[in-house]
Formats: structure tokens, C-alpha cells, sequence
């Protein structure tokens, strides 16, 4: 369901699709060719969401802005289910794994991995074609195209 907050109404391209039990509330400007799966909650009301081309939020993944603190999401970037994303940017072409969670401020570098159930914290900044796990997040080592085409 698309919901306007104040003035702030979603704004989606074509070729999207978000499921019938998804919330999209506010500033949130998704880009063509995403998918918003079920019971996902994306809530722009303090601050914008961007949702690039080609990315994907599977299920029970919740979206949030802080006031100072947009939520920016690259192309072809993969959020598994249950992550919780909150005022950060991630680049392009990252995989966030089921049950991470990145805060306000952090930013996950291009090609980067981060595993299931990994916490990374305010204002962390990940480099590209990082493997990151753990609680707190920490780099294991950074990972080659083909490393990452393996684990993918």
C-alpha cells in the first residue's frame, strides 16, 4: 500500500513490483525494475528513501530516514529478509543478509557483503568488495568479483 505523509508521497517507476502487504509511506523514490516483497515497511516521513535500479527488499525488511539521515540504497542491491536499514547508504551491487542491521550514518561500500545477522554501527563507513560479519560489525577481508560470484 502506497501512503502520503504530509506532502511527501511515494514516487515509483515502472516495471516495480511491490507486494499487496508492503508499506511504502512518504518520500520514498523507487527506481524501474525493484521488487518490494511482503510485509516490508519502507517510512520516509523524517527524511527520503532512494531505491535503486534493479535492487530487491524480500520480506519482513523495515526501511527507515532519521532526521538528518536519508536511507539511500544503490542499484542491483539485495536486502534479505528481516534486515533492518536505518538512515545509512549502501552502493550498488551489495548483498545485506537476512537479519542485518545498518544505522544512521554508516555507508556499505560498492560489491560488499554483509552476512546474516551482522550489526553495523553509527556512522561505520564499510569499503567496497568488503565480507563483513559479526556483532559489531568487522571486515574479514576484502573479496574478489569472482570470490563474490562464488558466494552469490
Amino acid at each position: 500500500m502506497l501512503y502520503q505523509v504530509g506532502d511527501k508521497q511515494p514516487s515509483v517507476a515502472d516495471h516495480v513490483f511491490i507486494a499487496p502487504s508492503a508499506d511504502v509511506i512518504g518520500d520514498v523514490r523507487i527506481a524501474k525494475d525493484v521488487s518490494i516483497w511482503f510485509h516490508v515497511t519502507l517510512r520516509g516521513d523524517d527524511h527520503y528513501i532512494k531505491i535503486g535500479e534493479g535492487s530487491n527488499i524480500q520480506d519482513n525488511t523495515a526501511v527507515h530516514v532519521a532526521h538528518n539521515y536519508p536511507t539511500i540504497i544503490g542499484r542491483n542491491v539485495t536486502i534479505g529478509h528481516g534486515a533492518i536499514i536505518h538512515g545509512c547508504t549502501i552502493e550498488d551491487n551489495c548483498l545485506i543478509a537476512m537479519g542485518a542491521i545498518i544505522l544512521n550514518g554508516a555507508t556499505i561500500g560498492a560489491g560488499s557483503i554483509i552476512a546474516a545477522g551482522a550489526m553495523v554501527g553509527e556512522g561505520k563507513v564499510i569499503p567496497p568488495n568488503s565480507l563483513v560479519a559479526g556483532v559489531p560489525a568487522r571486515i574479514l577481508k576484502e573479496i574478489t568479483p569472482k570470490q563474490r560470484e562464488q558466494l552469490l
